[in-house]
């Protein structure tokens, strides 16, 4: 079968059995997932993509295990949310909280509290307020607009949360603009891309993508090739499938995600990659059927012929999830993963870096500077072996080149 083919058939019949909606406010299609990490029961935010329609790859945790003295829908001084903090997250990755620039986040549909929720999600964890009001905070349509915003959503909202408080845990001292498509087709989000760019952002997250057909080669060029801006997308959620489009972009950082865990070691932190025992819940990874084989590439065996996903990785698993603030489709704090956490992680440590060179792909960077990187050695999201599959030393499919460790395989 055509790799897209089979990867929108399992997209399709996991969301078949999940039953989530773009309409749900996040409490369609609850299903328990199995992983490296531990068990939990898990939903995806958006519905499975469509020939053209985009997917978000947000996936929280139904009902996470929260402090009894955290106030659901407020900031509580003495208790701690469930979930990995900004703390916990740039411990793991070895990044100092120092940084600057903006980060876009680019989504679709309009988060009404998107501004109110960040604002208690970055006082929870004692960072410097980014609004609207001193400049930090910035939304707008795929056009521009501030005030003529697409439509609410309770799904993309989640998305959003998620998105925006990744960049604060990561960079505090970045801008954020959010930049809202209209609806979440290949064009409407590529024009949002565009947008993003065009306002200035040298880091620009993409948490979403779907099947590869034959129009990606040149929504590619219409909206993911930027010189001179870090663009990172992440690999998909289902396993092993084929391959995501942005993700398999040339352009592009394919992020992978992993299991993230406190250990004994030096590092303090471990990671395997992320995945259900039954290979339908997990961090993606594929071979492009239309773009060739990138240069920063060459020399390595990925097992493809063309692009090969994922280029690096972040923590993903929903087990091991991150802490968001969520209250338009959701009731304050939850946790929540997917490779959608791992795309604004990567963004923002390619922010805490610097300025990309001008002309440059940053997306290269991470090939040049392997050994600044956590290699991810253990786990599998699917049986095609190494390296597609499988971890191991060097390259491999699920989590790329590995994680930060600080932001040395992030400069050009």
């Amino acid at each position: 079968m055509h790799t897209a083919l089979r990867r929108l058939a399992v997209l399709t019949a996991a969301a078949a059995t999940t039953a989530v909606g773009f309409s749900a406010a996040a409490t369609a299609g609850a299903s328990t997932s199995s992983t490296s990490a531990s068990a939990a029961k898990t939903e995806r935010v958006c519905s499975a993509p469509t020939a053209h329609r985009l997917a978000c790859y947000a996936i929280k945790q139904v009902s996470p295990n929260e402090p009894a003295a955290l106030h659901s829908n407020a900031v509580t001084p003495n208790a701690t949310p469930s979930g990995y903090g900004p703390s916990d997250l740039r411990s793991a990755y070895k990044l100092t909280a120092s940084g600057s620039g903006t980060v876009a986040i680019v989504d679709a549909y309009n988060d009404p509290n998107a501004e109110s929720d960040l604002g208690t999600y970055r006082s929870q964890y004692g960072l410097p307020a980014c609004t609207t009001a001193n400049g930090c905070f910035k939304k707008v349509s795929q056009t521009g607009s501030t005030t003529s915003l697409p439509s609410n959503n309770q799904s993309w909202s989640g998305e959003i949360s998620l998105d925006v408080d990744m960049v604060s845990a990561i960079c505090p001292g970045c801008h954020i603009l959010l930049v809202e498509a209209k609806s979440p087709t290949t064009a409407n989000l590529g024009t949002a891309v565009n947008e993003a760019v065009k306002l200035g952002a040298k880091y620009v997250s993409n948490s979403y993508g779907g099947p590869e057909d034959s129009s990606v080669t040149s929504a590619d060029s219409s909206y993911y090739n930027h010189a001179g801006v870090a663009i990172t997308a992440s690999a998909g959620d289902s396993d092993y499938d084929g391959g995501s489009f942005p993700a398999t972009s040339p352009h592009v950082t394919a992020v992978g995600g992993t299991s993230l865990k406190r250990s004994s070691t030096t590092r303090g932190w471990s990671e395997t990659v992320w995945n259900t025992t039954s290979y339908t819940e997990g961090t993606g990874s594929g071979c492009s059927a239309y773009f060739a084989k990138p240069s920063f590439q060459s020399g390595i065996s990925t097992g493809c012929s063309r692009r090969a996903e994922a280029d690096v990785s972040a923590v993903a698993d929903p087990a091991t999830g991150v802490a968001v603030y969520q209250t338009y489709g959701g009731s304050g704090w939850a946790v929540y993963g997917g490779t959608s956490a791992a795309a604004p992680i990567i963004a923002s440590t390619y922010a805490l870096a610097g300025t990309p060179a001008s002309g440059s792909y940053p997306n290269a960077d991470p090939y040049a500077h392997p050994g600044n990187l956590n290699d991810v050695t253990s786990g599998k999201n699917g049986t095609c072996g190494a390296p597609l599959c499988t971890a191991g030393t060097g390259w491999d499919g699920p989590t790329g080149l590995g994680t930060p460790n600080g932001t040395g395989a992030f400069t050009g």
